[in-house]
């Protein structure tokens, strides 16, 4: 059988007999001649044959003489074709593939993501979130750390006060993950920096274009800082990492070799001079367009949050104890990523747990981590989709996601 070609390649095999196989994208019949044009994972390829054209989305392989042609997609086509049908299409696509703009509306191609996504500018954004996942990992490898993938059902609550998903697990009460945070601290005990890609789930009952009850977390934890500023210079070496990954693809931002800072309580000021514990998403846009004025920058560290609205295992700021050791970073308006210094020591847990009004007997073999020595760490976690939608500044978050999970939708 001959060696199938994709159909990128075809100009570099012009006069040779060559076999491509994907789907027919867009059929064009004319008088005496139909032109074919079939899709696969490369791009286009354009058919020259006769008679009719197969269905949209037909799977079919073709064989055939590659032909010079300025005109045709990548500058070749095949002639003398022998047409194959892989799988015949019953059911046309909800709106038309072959146009180069997509005109559905975003529950459409919710609705029908299976096929919806074939057409290449919505596919784009998956190949786009991919390869800053690769870039993510290539970062991090390079500074030592280990990849880690952990439990997904847990037995207690990550953060304290989320919502969580409760499950029966053979009779016992358990939980959909929202973080790996204590798996990953855990871990920092045994290869001193790790992170993980994988899942997390959120029941909290948000209906906004900026929030899912499932997303895919890009999550890391290093040992042996000194204070939060050495995980936000980590995080910046990620950042960097998974912008140079989608360099070409899409025009990436600048990272300042120094991600410029503000800390909460200054941020506050700039605001109006107000005592918040959190920032709105109007905050969030006015701080971000700041740093753009001020910095030349697209990104923007706010350090120092109050403690009311950490988890109970942020480090506090020294010296000021109503401010901790955390940031958030954002990006174009949102907030990206959330990160801080963790507690390290079995005492300043129990304290800490204490000061909330929680019973340490929950988070026991959480606790029993710090019981056997953990160094100073810290670590963030990095929102997938919502990092492609910034990136790639669509509305909303749901068109960056594979298949989204929110209060309405459970399938497909």
């Amino acid at each position: 059988m001959i060696a199938r070609v994709l159909a990128a390649e075809l100009a570099a095999h012009i006069g040779e007999r060559v076999r491509v196989a994907g789907w027919v994208h867009r059929g064009r019949e004319l008088k005496s001649v139909t032109f074919v044009v079939v899709r696969d994972r490369s791009g286009l390829a354009q058919v020259v044959t006769s008679g009719p054209a197969p269905a949209e989305e037909t799977v079919v392989e073709v064989t055939g003489l590659v032909t010079a042609n300025p005109k045709a997609p990548g500058g070749a086509e095949l002639t003398s074709p022998v047409v194959t049908v892989l799988g015949e299409a019953v059911v046309p696509p909800p709106f038309d593939l072959y146009r180069p703009t997509v005109s559905a509306t975003l529950p459409t191609i919710l609705d029908h993501a299976p096929v919806a996504l074939r057409h290449p500018a919505l596919r784009a954004r998956f190949e786009i979130a991919a390869a800053s996942v690769a870039g993510f990992r290539r970062a991090l490898d390079g500074i030592g750390c280990t990849e880690i993938h952990t439990p997904k059902i847990v037995a207690s609550a990550t953060e304290s006060g989320a919502n969580v998903f409760g499950i029966d697990y053979f009779g016992r009460r358990a939980f959909l993950a929202q973080s790996p945070q204590f798996f990953k601290q855990a871990m920092v005990g045994v290869f001193e920096r790790v992170y993980e890609v994988g899942p997390v789930f959120r029941a909290e009952p948000h209906d906004t274009a900026r929030h899912l009850a499932q997303y895919t977390s890009l999550d890391a934890e290093i040992g042996f800082i000194a204070d939060h500023r050495d995980v936000m210079a980590v995080l910046r070496h990620a950042i960097a990492g998974m912008v140079e990954a989608v360099a070409g693809r899409v025009p990436g931002p600048e990272v300042p070799v120094e991600i410029p800072s503000i800390h909460f309580a200054e941020a506050q000021k700039l605001l109006g001079g107000r005592d918040e514990i959190d920032l709105a998403p109007a905050d969030e846009r006015f701080l971000s367009e700041w740093a753009r004025r001020e910095h030349g920058s697209e990104f923007l560290f706010v350090t120092g949050y109050p403690m009311a609205k950490r988890p109970f295992y942020t480090h506090p700021e020294p010296g000021n104890p109503r401010y901790s050791n955390s940031f958030d970073l954002l990006f174009r308006g949102l907030e990206l990523v959330t990160g801080g210094q963790r507690l390290h020591r079995h005492a300043d847990y129990l304290a800490a747990l204490a000061e909330r009004g929680e019973s340490p007997e929950a988070y026991q073999s959480y606790l029993d981590v710090f019981a056997h020595g953990m160094p100073p760490h810290g670590g963030f976690a990095i929102g997938l989709e919502r990092w492609t939608a910034r990136l790639l500044e669509v509305a909303n978050i749901r068109q960056t996601t594979l298949f989204p999970r929110d209060l309405h939708r459970l399938t497909p």
